[in-house]
């Protein structure tokens, strides 16, 4: 298991930026994914981007060309640069790893898209 503790959300005009980060409670140089689902009010919880050990990214096609996945396994640390924000991206967007079948998320982190 492994606990892990979301930043940098907050509000932010449409077109602006954030960058969510991620911090893992141990060394994460085992864990195959990491990545971001987000939740918004009303709405299940969705897919968003995720990162292997080995590199490779995947993203939903809603944030694709504007939300950047990636990953320092020297600092436990996973991030999501998130440019172009619209409303819609308005959410709370949780950090998960998976690894040999076990799941673990973080608490969350609201970004707020408004003008």
């Amino acid at each position: 298991q492994v606990q892990l503790v979301e930043s940098g959300g907050g509000l932010v005009q449409p077109g602006g930026s954030l960058r969510l980060s991620c911090a893992a409670s141990r060394n994460v140089n085992d864990i195959y994914i990491m990545g971001w689902y987000r939740q918004a009010p009303g709405k299940q919880r969705e897919f968003v981007a995720q990162t292997t050990r080995g590199g490779s990214t995947d993203y939903t096609d809603s944030v694709k060309g504007r939300f950047t996945i990636s990953r320092d396994n020297s600092k436990s640390t996973v991030y999501l640069q998130m440019n172009s924000l619209k409303p819609e991206d308005t959410a709370v967007y949780y950090c998960f790893t998976s690894s040999s079948g076990f799941r673990s998320w973080g608490q969350g982190t609201q970004v707020t898209v408004s003008s």
